[in-house]
């Protein structure tokens, strides 16, 4: 299996939702099966039902995010190059034809936050930005039609 690039925070956040699903989230669906069985026949218990697929989906959850973490390969920001863009830099990105200036955060697709300008580089935008250096023009072709970026600095 590859090693999968994820910056320091975002494996942070995935080692605190495994933290919350086996420690706060698994305890509590084991109690609602308890209280749900409690109320007798199963065959046509909803609260037992429902307890049964959350506690299938927090153990499937929990799995795919031991294999992640397990599988993870963090990448520290600050030790990059700045001459080009790879996976975890912060890119500024000026757009051609409006002047406009946008930053994201190059991340995987765990991380991808557009709110928080975290961008997957599995995403078009992403893909079109790796490997560009400082200068570099991006044309991405858009729902609403071809985009025009100058990669105008790597932080």
């Amino acid at each position: 299996m590859d090693r999968v690039p994820i910056t320091p925070r975002g494996y942070e956040a995935l080692k605190k939702e495994l933290t919350q699903l086996v420690s706060v989230e698994r305890p509590l669906v084991i109690k609602a099966i308890e209280e749900a069985r409690a109320h007798g026949d199963l065959s046509e218990n909803a609260e037992f039902e429902a307890a049964k697929e959350r506690q299938a989906f927090i153990e499937a959850r929990a799995n795919e995010l031991k294999f992640k973490l397990g599988n993870a390969d963090i990448i520290d920001p600050d030790k990059l190059p700045r001459d080009r863009a790879v996976f975890a830099s912060r890119v500024l990105l000026a757009n051609v034809d409006t002047g406009e200036e946008v930053e994201y955060q190059l991340v995987g697709p765990d991380e991808s936050d557009i709110k928080e300008g975290r961008i997957s580089v599995a995403s078009p935008l992403g893909r079109a930005i790796i490997g560009r250096r400082p200068g570099d023009e991006i044309v991405l072709e858009a729902p609403a039609g071809k985009r025009t970026y100058e990669l105008v600095e790597i932080r």
